[in-house]
């Protein structure tokens, strides 16, 4: 069969990026290239044809585009296709007689025998290299907007790059609107050369850029304000009858969308005919393809109000007016209170430009930012990297799957950050999809293969098995998957709200349940159960109630976050995982004692039981299921503390941070060094003994940190506290547990943190005393860095035991001249100086004269370079 070839000449029509077309050809040909050009100018549409001509004397393999959002999947496929085959969008889509394009999004897959251009999502495709390393029947992969940073964007780079090791014959290609070109083709190149970069510029049309900026707040705690909504509509309106093209409002989210809309609307009733479209992820296929198809001539004006995803991945065509709000959803990782979400902030000075040229794309535009100028001014330059905040369990999950567990070994743009890969791979032990080791489980390869996240995925493979009914189950997950808002947090309620048919969000609800049906029907088939799932089949063998199938299955998704009631009456709850939060007022759960919690936000402010969180939804919860579910979290340890000065111990049985019992034992000497140690960074190391030996130890070590660096210790509190077992550990250890602290010797325990061997130089290098000319040994003072890190050692002498001294000594291998207080018979400064020569030089002269009538009784001769140094009167030294 003769491989499709696109007709170039009718997709590149008009397209700046065809004129690259002999350079492009050129690049992929070294097997991996960089493409960078900015949106509008064509590159999705031209460059996959191109590839794939290119490639079909192969035999006419498929060549793979990704796209970052399912949107914008289906309108490159629809136009590629249109463009190709001259007929209505759509018409030479997967399925039908032609074939040549089709997309696979999750739950939709047009894809035909004679396909050769698919167009899909990264998750998409990350999941088809977890089955089909090789990518067998694959010519090329073209990967879009790859400057967008996601974490599937990120991962697909890595692997793909490793892909192309093991096939030279592999075209890969990444592309963007705006990227770190030089870094990406490092990443994709072989034997040490980076790929090729292919630089399109675009004839930008003129572009007037305008102010209209809010004097009240853009945004609050709770995110967007309404009022700059109102002004952000009342500016688009006023903009495009000013205009009367097609406009284009950036807004954060789908909320925000959707409120835009409704007050462009009602401002549009009994004016000119003006039609406005949202676009965003949460709308249908259909009311998605219906904005970015372009309107037709007899049409009236549009104005679509859209999220992000038409920054770049996707163009709506004949806008010639934009609308900016500077507002940007981003991923957010509070890592304190084991919570990731999206959150509002200032777009970057990159998505502002992007969001401005989208309106002289196609002949000149204008743009107008809802803001003033110093705003973009303080914009950050660009978006920070998906993978730095967000939550990546799916990804460590992934990377265990592709033999790279923590991604360790595996070059990505970005690497995800230690903390965060750690907390994942717990998370993933926890649901036993990993084993210690990180290495992935039988559970875990059936997880990473299915079409939804890790914990979705694991709540429907255990739910459907154990509990017997898939269709329960997913209905279940799809209503705590999406973004369906529970009244009082309380799922059931929510479930039964859908059900009926009474929630705005039914339908969608319905469709994403039929979804997961379908997942878990096919991947359901019973397997050798881990503990975990163990544990749960053992919560659903008895007679299930049926309130608490909804909690079950929440559980499994997120064991961690199974959570308990901190008080009879309280609306908080301890989470295992640590985490605080509190239900709303007024919620149908407050009477559990035991609820499994989906989703926490951080509360605006502070919540009113001072947690600093709330829970958005949440599911009652049985005793025995929470700890059969959580068995994995399941630990008895014994804790010791300070009490009252004595080391007391309880054994305590928990699950994650919740305590489920605590009985006191006897302390055995094992428990009374960590219990000690404990208490000290609890407290501090002000509960020690610091002599005046030890306080000087101390400082001299601090001065040798400071002035050499390396091996010489840090000694700061936080230093200290952070290595206590190494140095004071073995001094804990031997305290009986009613021992007190201030008994250990610390300044011998601070000397077990000389480094060897340069502690043979440690009394030259900061000595304890000095020799002064007279012949006595003065103690050096040296001052506490933590009060003045900058300030130098003191020896305070009286002024005749120095004279002739010229040279000013210094430690610290010479780096730091002492500080002299040269001290009056009575000990009272008469100078401070760091500089003696210049001292005997001037300042000496007036020092004499003050001196030697009030003390004469002491020498203080016209020459004190050739006087004798001493520590006794004239008298004394006469005898």
């Amino acid at each position: 069969m003769t491989a499709h070839r696109f007709d170039l000449d009718r997709i590149g029509a008009g397209l700046p990026v065809a004129a690259a077309h002999t350079a492009i050809a050129e690049a992929s040909r070294s097997g991996a290239c960089v493409i960078t050009a900015p949106p509008g100018t064509g590159k999705t549409t031209y460059v996959p044809p191109l590839i794939a001509n290119l490639t079909a004397a192969n035999g006419g393999g498929r060549v793979l585009l990704t796209q970052p959002r399912r949107v914008a999947v289906r309108a490159a496929a629809r136009r590629i296709a249109a463009l190709d085959g001259g007929g209505d969008l759509g018409g030479n889509l997967g399925g039908n007689d032609l074939g040549a394009v089709g997309f696979t999004v999750r739950g939709e897959r047009r894809v035909g025998p004679r396909t050769r251009l698919e167009v899909l999502t990264p998750g998409v495709l990350l999941r088809r290299l977890i089955a089909d390393p090789a990518l067998e029947g694959v010519d090329a992969v073209i990967l879009d907007e790859v400057h967008e940073r996601s974490v599937d964007g990120d991962l697909l780079l890595g692997l793909l790059a490793e892909v192309r090791a093991l096939r030279d014959d592999l075209r890969l290609v990444a592309m963007s609107a705006t990227l770190d070109a030089r870094g990406i083709a490092a990443l994709l190149g072989t034997d040490g050369a980076p790929a090729p970069v292919v630089d399109i510029p675009s004839p930008l049309h003129p572009l007037r850029i305008d102010f209209a900026p809010f004097e009240g707040a853009r945004l609050d705690d709770r995110g967007t304000t309404r009022p700059f909504l109102t002004h952000l509509a009342a500016v688009a309106a006023a903009a495009q009858a000013e205009q009367g093209c097609d406009a284009l409002v950036f807004v954060p989210g789908a909320r925000e969308v959707d409120e835009v809309v409704r007050l462009l609307r009602e401002q549009q009733r009994g004016g000119s005919p003006v039609e406005v479209l949202p676009l965003h992820g949460r709308i249908s296929a259909r009311d998605q393809d219906r904005a970015v198809r372009g309107r037709g001539s007899g049409d009236p004006p549009r104005i679509v109000v859209s999220t992000s995803l038409a920054e770049s991945s996707l163009t709506v065509p004949g806008v010639r007016l934009v609308i900016d709000s500077g507002l940007a959803r981003e991923v957010r990782r509070d890592r304190a209170r084991d919570m990731t979400g999206l959150v509002t902030v200032s777009a970057s000075r990159a998505s502002a430009e992007q969001r401005a040229g989208r309106a002289a794309r196609q002949g000149p535009g204008r743009a107008v930012r809802a803001y003033s100028e110093t705003d973009f001014a303080r914009m950050p330059a660009a978006a920070a990297p998906e993978i730095a905040s967000a939550d990546l369990a799916d990804a460590a999950l992934l990377l265990a799957a592709w033999g790279t567990p923590g991604g360790v070994g595996l070059a990505l743009p970005t690497a995800p950050p230690a903390a965060a890969m750690s907390a994942a791979g717990e998370v993933l032990r926890t649901l036993a999809l990993v084993d210690a080791a990180g290495r992935i489980t039988a559970t875990g390869e059936r997880v990473v293969r299915m079409p939804v996240g890790v914990r979705e995925a694991r709540a429907l493979l255990t739910g459907a098995e154990v509990l017997g009914d898939a269709t329960t189950v997913s209905e279940i997950v799809a209503a705590m998957s999406d973004d369906h808002r529970a009244v009082g947090a309380d799922l059931t309620g929510l479930l039964r709200e859908l059900s009926a048919g009474r929630h705005q969000g039914a339908d969608r609800w319905r469709r994403e349940a039929r979804r997961l049906a379908g997942i878990a029907g096919g991947d359901a088939a019973p397997t050798a159960t881990t503990t975990n799932a163990g544990a749960a089949g053992a919560a659903a063998n008895r007679a299930t109630p049926p309130g608490s199938t909804p909690g079950i299955v929440t559980a499994l998704a997120r064991p961690e976050w199974i959570a308990r009631r901190t008080g009879e009456h309280s609306r908080s709850y301890l989470l295992a995982s640590g985490t605080r939060a509190a239900l709303p007022e007024g919620s149908a759960l407050l009477g559990s004692e035991w609820i499994a919690v989906r989703e926490v936000q951080r509360a605006a402010g502070r919540a009113a039981d001072g947690t600093g969180a709330v829970i958005r939804l949440a599911a009652p919860l049985d005793p025995d299921d929470a700890l059969r579910i959580g068995d994995a979290l399941l630990l008895t340890e014994r804790v010791a503390r300070v009490d009252a000065g004595r080391v007391r111990v309880r054994e305590q049985r928990r699950l994650g941070a919740i305590t489920l019992s605590s009985l006191p034992v006897a302390a055995t000497p094992d428990d009374v060094g960590p219990a000690l140690a404990a208490h000290l960074r609890e407290h501090g190391l002000a509960a020690l003994d610091w002599t005046e030996a030890a306080a000087s130890l101390r400082n001299r070590l601090a001065l040798l940190h400071r002035e050499l660096g390396e091996p010489w210790p840090a000694v700061d509190d936080e230093a200290l506290t952070a290595r206590i077992e190494e140095w004071l550990g073995a001094d804990l250890a031997r305290l009986r547990p009613d021992a007190s602290l201030r008994g250990i010797d610390v300044a011998t325990a601070l000397r077990r943190l000389l480094p060897w061997p340069e502690a043979a130089r440690f009394d030259e290098l900061a000595p304890e005393r000095l020799t002064v000319p007279s012949g006595s040994s003065v103690r050096i003072d040296y001052p506490d860095a933590s009060a003045d890190p900058a300030a130098r050692p003191v020896v305070a002498v009286k002024l005749q035991e120095v004279f002739g001294l010229a040279a000013t000594p210094r430690i610290a291998g010479g780096k730091v001249p002492m500080l002299f207080h040269l001290l009056s018979p009575a000990r009272r400064p008469l100078a401070v100086t760091d500089d003696l020569s210049s001292f005997w030089n001037g300042p000496y002269e007036q020092v004499r004269r003050e001196m030697r009538g009030r003390y004469p009784k002491h020498p203080w001769p016209e020459n004190p370079w050739e006087a004798e140094p001493t520590a006794r009167t004239t008298r004394a030294t006469k005898r």
